[in-house]
Parts: C-alpha cells; structure tokens; sequence
C-alpha cells in the first residue's frame, strides 16, 4: 500500500514539474517567461506574455498534469487515497518543478486537474463559479480564490452530507489553503488595489 502511494506521488511530482509555461514562453517568445510580469509559469502569465494561444495550451496542459495522477490512482489502483496523493504530488511538482530549477506557476490549473479527475461534475461547477468572478473583475487571482472557496464548499457539504468520500473533501481543504498561501502576494495587492487585471503587467520585469 505505501508502495502505491509513493509510486502514483512519484508519476504526480514528474508530470506536475513538466515546465509547460517555460517551453510555450521559448517557443514564442524565445524567452524565459519568469523574468516578465508575475514571474510564474502558469495560465495567466503566459496570457500577459505570450498571448491567448499559448494560453489556453499551456492550461490545458497543465490541468493534465493534475488529472492524470489522480486517474490512475482511480482506475488503476482503486484507491481514491492514491489517486489524491498523486494528484497533491502533482500540483506541488508545478509549483517546484525539479526540471525547471523548482520555480514554476502557483499551482491551480493543476489543482483543478485533480478535482476534474476525482469528482468531474462537481469541478466543473466549480470552475464556472471561478469563471463568473472573472468575467466580474477580470482579475485572475480573484478566480483562483473563488474557485478555491467554491471547492470547499461545495465537497464539504457534500462529504457532510454523506454523499461524497471525505478523502476528497480533505483534499480540497489542503490544496485550497495551500493555493491560498501560494497567492498571499496577490492578496495584499488586492487589499491595495494594486493587482493587475487580464492584459496588464505582461511587459514588466518580474519583481518580488
């Protein structure tokens, strides 16, 4: 049983550091993405950087990463314990990916990969609550925090309810707190009213 843990978080952290921003930034841009706007390798600064194709591959792509994981621990080894572990591991390898000397993205596009692979319905629902807070305010990081609510709310009540495995609800409470900590910057721009919207900041240095 450890085995199967280690194994799937072991496939989870190597797909989850494939550095899908850094090679989409060197195919369009010839540079390294991290050196521009937020600094990060995720959705939104390939968006600001490199443009909207790049975009939508780099986040399809990167919700792969998390939905793979969490599938084989699923279907392969039939344990949803399994499958989240690799699914945790996953997201971690994005956020510190060993083939990108450990600086990568903020970890959501790959969160969300894992719930779509655990509970597909219910991710999409949540992923429309987070696409209603950004067509509001056209702020990604608002998206990233009202998803990660949305999520714990929704598997919460549900594993409360009794209708959902409480692994997963766990899960979501882990990966949520972990991508709230992962935006505190953001956070304190938005208290500030600093934070940039979609189409802004993307030829600005990176910085802090």
């Amino acid at each position: 049983m450890i085995g199967e843990y280690l194994g799937n978080a072991a496939i989870g952290y190597l797909l989850g550091s494939i550095p899908t921003g850094l090679v989409l930034g060197y195919l369009w841009l010839r540079k390294d993405i991290r050196e521009f706007g937020s600094g990060k390798t995720g959705m939104t600064n390939i968006l600001r950087t490199a443009g909207p194709v790049p975009a939508v591959l780099g986040l399809v792509v990167d919700v792969g990463k998390g939905a793979v994981p969490v599938l084989i621990g699923r279907f392969l080894f039939d344990d949803l314990g399994v499958a989240m572990a690799g699914g945790g591991a996953a997201v971690l390898g994005h956020v510190w990916p060993v083939f990108a000397g450990f600086r990568g993205g903020r970890g959501v596009a790959t969160a969300l990969g894992t719930l779509l692979g655990a509970i597909p319905l219910l991710a999409l629902a949540m992923l429309g609550a987070a696409a209603i807070a950004l067509a509001s305010t056209r702020i990604a990081s608002v998206m990233s925090l009202v998803g990660g609510i949305a999520a714990v709310g929704i598997t919460g009540g549900l594993a409360i309810a009794g209708d959902l495995d409480a692994v997963i609800a766990w899960y979501a409470l882990a990966v949520v707190g972990f991508l709230y900590y992962m935006h505190i910057p953001n956070i304190r721009r938005l208290f500030a009213g600093t934070e940039p919207k979609l189409g802004q900041g993307g030829d600005e240095p990176a910085s802090g």
